[in-house]
């Protein structure tokens, strides 16, 4: 009886821990979900350039393949 009263209010205290986190960063998004104008994450990793292979900012490539870049 005990144990099923504890789990219980485990599941509850989870389920309250969860859906509080989820709407925590919802409404109050975390700098790394942010984006710039054309949509890159301001902290996204350097990926790979197509042709080199050298590690390029990711906006840098963006800004490339929409007609603005280098």
């Amino acid at each position: 009886m005990l144990a099923r009263v504890a789990m219980r209010l485990f599941i509850a205290a989870s389920l309250i821990a969860v859906l509080g986190g989820l709407t925590f960063v919802y409404v109050w998004p975390p700098e790394g979900m942010r984006v710039t104008r054309e949509g890159v994450p301001h902290l996204s990793p350097p990926v790979a350039h197509p042709a080199t292979g050298e590690a390029i900012p990711l906006e840098r490539l963006v800004q490339h393949y929409k007609g603005g870049g280098k």
